[in-house]
């Protein structure tokens, strides 16, 4: 079965400090209401690159009480701090018990491939964990070629890909030529064409407040049912425009708080919530939750 995995949420108050029983409860309800096979700790969705490490740490430790062995976890160690990254790595993996780990592809500065594949190799060398490569070209500026990915690959730690790219060839063709790693989805609004290539999963940040849609679509395509798929799909652009144009994070935590969730606020130099933000998003609930 296709797996579904949130980009999990993270509340702050509005000085920026986390709020650990919204966290548990935002963890809870991806679990109990959303029933997701797994949570990706620690990405963009978590606010994590304005995060200091200790922080960061206190997320991933609270996340991993709070789930026991109930559903999957994968930590998202990378920070362009190489030192931070296996610092976290080793944290989660040696002392919480992690067993996947990812990281987000270095960026800002213009590394060429052998710097980045460095990174990786480094990262995950002392750890005992897989690793799965995140690869969101339009944020990082880094695309990497099918060879590379294939050089990435050749290390055996490194698992699989969390793919958030509109490049369908080439998902197809790491798809086609690497068929032992894992294929993971990053595009909510693309995740029809992206089962359509063969994933092995999806990872999220609108499936806090859509894992039903979500999982129907993955249901749909592996039944063959592409009339179902499509609906779905469009259902689903419909609510992630609507978010995108509200704000996606802003909007996806006001949702969560109209469910009852402590999801407090974003992090700055993320803006406040507006009135117009909360009546949209309080809309948004009405229309597709």
């Amino acid at each position: 079965m296709t797996k579904l995995i949130s980009a999990l949420l993270v509340p702050f108050d509005e000085n920026g400090v986390l709020k650990e029983e919204g966290l548990k409860q935002v963890v809870e309800y991806n679990i109990t209401v959303n029933q997701v096979d797994g949570l990706y700790v620690g990405g963009s969705t978590g606010e994590n690159f304005m995060l200091d490490t200790e922080t960061k740490k206190r997320i991933f430790k609270i996340v991993k009480e709070t789930v026991q062995d109930r559903i999957e976890l994968i930590a998202q160690v990378g920070s362009l701090n190489i030192y931070e990254a296996k610092e976290l790595a080793d944290y989660v993996v040696n002392e919480l018990g992690y067993k996947v780990i990812s990281s987000v592809t270095p960026f800002y500065y213009k590394f060429d491939f052998e710097e980045i594949k460095n990174y990786y190799f480094e990262i995950v060398k002392d750890v005992d964990a897989e690793m799965i490569v995140y690869s969101i070209p339009a944020l990082t500026g880094v695309n990497f070629s099918e060879e590379q990915f294939g050089e990435l690959f050749a290390n055996p730690k490194i698992t699989g890909v969390k793919y958030t790219a509109g490049d369908f060839y080439l998902m197809e063709r790491l798809r086609s030529r690497f068929p032992d790693k894992l294929m993971f989805s990053g595009f909510d609004e693309m995740l029809l064409p992206a089962a359509a290539v063969g994933i092995d999963g999806a990872i999220g940040s609108t499936f806090n407040v859509n894992a039903n849609r979500a999982r129907g679509i993955l249901n749909a395509m592996e039944v063959g049912d592409l009339a179902t798929a499509r609906k779905l799909q469009t259902e689903t652009n419909d609510l992630i425009q609507k978010v995108l144009a509200n704000g996606l994070y802003n909007t996806l935590k006001l949702m969560l708080t109209e469910k009852g969730i402590d999801m407090g606020n974003c992090h700055l130099p993320m803006k406040p919530y507006s009135q117009e933000q909360i009546a949209v998003a309080k809309q948004l609930v009405k229309d597709f939750m």
